[in-house]
């Protein structure tokens, strides 16, 4: 059977009608986000700041190796496709999940004891060969780190396009994001008033202790939001079957052919080229904007982990905002490209409130930031999953999130590298920081003439006929 539009193809198409989902299945799908966000500011809001200002490793090399976390997104394009073909247990999506969110849990406290052998040996030894060991054993248990977020976060998306119709997906996402972002804040606070008897100048052994209770109590919270997320959601309202179905009865791809269909699209590439832009216009400031409170500010490590809550704040709003006024009224694209250009004119304002050393002038800045940030993240979001063929959307999926993750730990290396750059050219604190801010919003300048270029209809009529080639040519 042939269709028009990818995302039409509907449980209808084999005679079955699956219930839709409602807001309360909606907000109980958006507790694995919140476990997501919860770990990322426990690892983007206190271990770059522990590597760089408490350890005294380079921000470059401390920017590496926090950025392997996402240098290894290819495999999840292999989650993505493994997630299409290989079932587990009879689920296409729910047990990759779970079984990500294990290894993710588990990775990051590891890591963090990875982390402070190689902080002791630096404070022991000094660049010997025995703390650059301990450091590349780091490396890569941040990259095993990285691969397991893959692993459930690919299929966690892929199992929002199968369990929605095209015209619930700005609310899905604005809700889903909305809770990755709620699960920052709450990280955020959490590290504030579990370190809150952290001074700005507590010993390592005191640090240590503090950060150690972080990762067993968060990650073993994340777990079980996975789990309660997902329970029997796949089974009861996943489209997958039907629209594979509608389109092809033989219902495969293979991983070959897969890269094939996604390199075949003009729009895909520049939808990529644009993901690019824009998230290293959202990220790059993330592995110095701790430092930057402490180096500029004085901020303690409780409080510079705190700003991450005003950050998170503004994006909630943001996102809320664009999922359900703006993008329904002038449309996704629009409401990425108004995102775009608030987002470089906030990281002005972070600059300016370096000039004041003053921490409230930051934290506004950064609730500023936050809500142009999920403006644009609800606009691109959206109109990526318009941007996705139903019938292979763990390939597609998995494909942005190899764009935007590669681009977001390229964002991180190169945030890392300007600032001690700034740091070598100037004393001036505030400047060399600010190096890191202007770069940032040059990137989101350039995301804005890239979205205009970005076409959904083109799209849909060549993925439809790069589609059909490919499996034509596998028929044959």
């Amino acid at each position: 059977m042939e269709t028009n539009n990818f995302s039409d193809a509907s449980s209808g198409d084999r005679g079955v009608t699956l219930p839709r989902v409602g807001i309360v299945t909606m907000i109980r799908l958006g507790l694995f986000q919140m476990g997501l966000g919860m770990m990322s500011v426990l690892v983007f809001g206190v271990l770059n700041r522990v590597l760089i200002r408490e350890l005294g490793v380079p921000a470059t090399i401390a920017t590496v190796i926090l950025a392997l976390t996402l240098f290894v997104a290819p495999t999840r394009v292999v989650f993505g496709q493994l997630s299409d073909t290989k079932p587990i247990w009879g689920l296409h999506r729910t047990n990759y999940v779970l079984i990500g969110a294990g290894s993710l849990v588990t990775l990051a406290y590891l890591s963090v004891q990875v982390m402070w052998q190689a902080g002791a040996s630096l404070q022991a030894t000094g660049w010997t060969v025995q703390t650059y060991g301990w450091l590349g054993v780091l490396a890569v248990m941040f990259g095993l780190y990285g691969i397991a977020v893959g692993a459930c976060s690919t299929p966690f998306a892929t199992l929002l396009v199968d369990v929605t119709e095209e015209e619930d997906r700005s609310k899905i996402v604005a809700i889903d994001w909305s809770m990755l972002i709620g699960g920052t804040i709450i990280g955020a606070i959490a590290i504030g008033v579990l370190l809150r008897q952290v001074a700005i100048d507590a010993s390592i052994e005191t640090i240590r202790a503090g950060v150690n209770r972080l990762f067993v109590i968060v990650p073993l919270v994340v777990f079980g939001l996975a789990w309660v997320a997902t329970w029997g959601v796949e089974r009861k309202y996943s489209r997958f079957a039907a629209r594979t179905v509608a389109f092809n009865p033989e219902g495969k791809l293979s991983l070959k052919r897969a890269w094939r269909i996604l390199t075949a699209s003009r729009q895909t590439r520049l939808f990529f080229t644009f993901l690019v832009a824009m998230t290293m216009g959202l990220f790059m400031q993330d592995p110095v904007l701790e430092t930057y409170g402490g180096d500029v500010f004085e901020m303690t490590l409780g409080e510079t982990a705190s700003l991450n809550a005003f950050w998170g704040t503004g994006t909630v709003v943001g996102i809320m905002l664009a999922g359900f006024f703006m993008s329904p009224r002038i449309g996704k694209r629009r409401t990425a490209k108004w995102g775009c250009i608030l987002t470089a004119a906030s990281l002005v304002w972070v600059i300016l409130a370096g000039f004041t050393a003053n921490p409230k002038a930051l934290q506004m800045a950064l609730l500023i930031f936050g809500l142009a940030s999920g403006v644009t993240t609800t606009g691109a979001i959206t109109l990526m999953l318009d941007l996705t063929a139903a019938e292979t959307a763990g390939t597609f999926i998995g494909a942005w999130g190899l764009s935007q993750a590669l681009s977001k730990g390229l964002s991180t290396v190169i945030g890392g590298a300007t600032l001690d750059l700034g740091k070598r050219l100037t004393t001036n604190l505030v400047v060399a920081y600010g190096l890191v801010f202007t770069l940032q919003a040059c990137c989101m300048v350039a995301a804005v003439g890239l979205l205009s270029r970005v076409s959904v209809q083109e799209f849909r009529a060549n993925a439809k006929d790069a589609i059909a080639a490919v499996l034509n040519h596998e028929g044959d």
